[in-house]
């Protein structure tokens, strides 16, 4: 059965009126790590409509039902990524509208960071070594939600697993949001490793010298954890819609079944 966002948001608001378990004031439910691709491949146009998609969805009525459902709200950052990975929003607590659009306007004012490169094995790198470690607080589940419109371009296959195994070990789970541009990205992996660093070595063993979709990509290479799913954007203007409801998934901890997506659990 699938559900759309209106009834998760119904559903969400009537379990809310239950009495939710006893949580101890310096926990949650729910961390929730946003990672942005912003390499070269994302113009302007692009970027803003991730950053407004962002916005958008933590202002969602779905996503603040989740957000309320949980007590004590959630802990939300974001961060941003192409040759280099940095935290673009730091750490902090939602756990109520105001909170939530708070939040928003943080997002909607992110400066745009210089890169060429799709470094997401990098950005794990990042996540694993600092962001998951400065969490202020203890959570139940930390969430890694990726989305990016191309696949690693500056390391080894080998050396990208070594880094997801890294942020697994953290205890997170990492989601991905691949964004599916028709004629732009629907090949990947040919040709594709050619950042400094790489050069234009030949490609090793095991990786896809004829090709392969970005979406399988994902569920080979990043997607991984307990519970871990994989949601496509059908193209950047799709991105907001998928956002929402992967959103309302991840901080309600609902099965992404129920929202009728592809899951690749790990």
């Amino acid at each position: 059965m699938r559900f759309g966002l209106g009834g998760l948001a119904g559903a969400l608001l009537c379990a809310s009126a239950f009495v939710a378990p006893v949580r101890a004031a310096d926990s949650v439910a729910t961390a929730l790590v946003v990672s942005v691709d912003v390499s070269n491949s994302v113009d302007e146009r692009r970027y803003k409509l991730q950053m407004e998609g962002i916005a958008e969805a933590l202002e969602d009525p779905a996503v603040i039902a989740a957000i309320t459902g949980n007590p004590g709200g959630i802990y939300f950052s974001m961060v941003t990524w192409a040759d280099t990975a940095r935290v673009a929003v730091e750490w902090r607590r939602i756990a109520s509208k105001a909170d939530a659009a708070a939040a928003a306007a943080l997002v909607r004012i992110v400066p745009r960071m210089q890169g060429n490169f799709t470094c997401l094995g990098g950005m794990m790198r990042t996540v694993a070594a600092s962001v998951v470690p400065s969490l202020p607080i203890q959570a139940d589940r930390t969430v890694v939600d990726v989305s990016g419109d191309g696949i690693d371009n500056c390391m080894d296959p080998e050396d990208l697993r070594d880094q997801r195994e890294r942020l697994l070990a953290t205890g997170s789970t990492i989601n991905g949001l691949p964004i599916l541009v028709p004629g732009e990205n629907d090949v990947v992996g040919v040709g594709a490793f050619r950042a400094p660093g790489y050069g234009l070595r030949e490609l090793p063993k095991g990786t896809y010298r004829e090709g392969t979709t970005l979406d399988r990509w994902y569920r080979e290479n990043v997607v991984g954890g307990p519970g871990a799913f994989l949601m496509a954007a059908h193209g950047y203007g799709d991105f907001a819609r998928a956002l929402r409801q992967k959103f309302v998934l991840e901080i309600s901890g609902l099965p992404a079944e129920k929202a009728g997506s592809a899951v690749a659990s790990r």
